[in-house]
């Protein structure tokens, strides 16, 4: 059973909240025929991480929290590859997108870390 910590408590989560904010701050600039495209994708994809971690931590069960975990690192490869594309289009400089690449890098390897935790428990 997952512990009874809130998902607050998580430093994943907190990391994903951070990156998050960072995302909205760096999505402003971009042009604004983007704000329907690239920008809400951006955004949709970096709340979906700390999203699912949250909703997954309120299933109570660890199976069901592996599952909204691979949810949040399938929107955490989502937006990792759209900062790519708005690197590509030079919306991002290369030093922003560089850090918010190397944040997402670590947030990554954090999910693994919690997948493979939580899997070996359930096993």
């Amino acid at each position: 059973m997952a512990t009874n910590s809130s998902f607050q408590d998580l430093r994943i989560w907190q990391e994903s909240m951070d990156l998050a904010v960072e995302i909205y701050r760096a999505t402003s600039d971009f042009p604004k025929h983007e704000t329907y495209g690239l920008v809400s994708q951006m955004r949709r994809a970096a709340v979906s991480v700390p999203s699912n971690i949250a909703e997954g931590k309120g299933h109570r069960s660890d199976p069901e929290f592996v599952r909204f975990l691979f949810h949040a690192r399938g929107s955490l490869l989502e937006l990792q590859t759209q900062l790519l594309i708005a690197r590509r289009l030079r919306y991002l400089s290369e030093e922003k997108a560089d850090e918010l690449c190397r944040i997402s890098d670590d947030i990554a390897r954090g999910l693994n870390a919690l997948i493979n935790k939580f899997r070996e428990r359930a096993a």
